[in-house]
């Protein structure tokens, strides 16, 4: 079985999707990595990121806005998935760890 490619992309990569790929990179089912919106980021996104991915998860529709004014013609035709998760946590915070684990297998149709 083939592994799916997701990228999970926050503001900064500082907490929320460093704490994503941190929390999935043990799953069977997929190959993960993060990256930031922000000039800022720690790992910024780029097109290389978005190319590997097979799915993208953003946490809020900022992230998605600010991907499609930059990168349309590359992530048009992959699913990409809002998982709605404010900037609320750092990293490792136990409540977001439960909320990864609710809202990202539901949204991929996988098991962890």
């Amino acid at each position: 079985m083939s592994k799916i490619n997701v990228l999970f992309i926050c503001s900064r990569n500082q907490w929320r999707s460093p704490t994503a790929e941190q929390l999935f990179r043990r799953s069977p089912a997929l190959n993960v990595r993060s990256a930031g919106t922000s000039s800022s980021a720690k790992k910024r996104v780029s097109r290389d990121l978005l190319q590997w991915a097979d799915v993208i998860c953003v946490m809020e529709q900022k992230h998605k806005n600010r991907l499609m004014a930059e990168y349309r013609r590359i992530i048009e035709n992959k699913p990409l998935y809002i998982l709605d998760i404010p900037d609320d946590y750092r990293y490792m915070d136990p409540e977001l760890i439960a909320l990864l684990k609710e809202i990202v297998p539901a949204t991929l149709g996988i098991n962890i």
